[in-house]
């Protein structure tokens, strides 16, 4: 997951006049996706309610997955759904931590093959 700043994700929607938090949940989607998630495509939020109300519900199921249930499913739900740009700003503060964590990890596994080759 890329890592972006948290209080852009929450203050871009007014520069761009709302456009913003589309673009990214889309791009986040995407890298979900990437790591085996299935999120449909965002065509869905065509369908008027219950386009949108549905595709928020995958999308948060693949936030509990990606972020390890850190963020549960129904907890990113309610803070997309009823939280807007708020919501988003605290979900992409747990995916730059899983990103943290991870790389952290893939860090000690490296020195650890460093230290065993020596």
């Amino acid at each position: 997951m890329k890592q972006r700043d948290p209080i852009a994700v929450l203050l871009l929607p007014f520069v761009t006049f709302g456009i913003y938090p589309w673009y990214w949940a889309v791009k986040t989607k995407g890298e979900m996706n990437k790591l085996g998630e299935s999120i449909p495509t965002a065509w869905i939020w065509l369908i008027p309610i219950f386009g949108t109300i549905w595709w928020y519900w995958k999308y948060s199921e693949g936030v509990d997955n990606v972020t390890n249930e850190k963020i549960s499913g129904v907890l990113a739900f309610v803070l997309l759904f009823l939280l807007g740009n708020i919501g988003q700003a605290i979900i992409q503060d747990s995916f730059n931590k899983i990103n943290t964590t991870s790389n952290n990890a893939t860090k000690v596994a490296v020195d650890s093959a460093e230290i065993s080759n020596n």
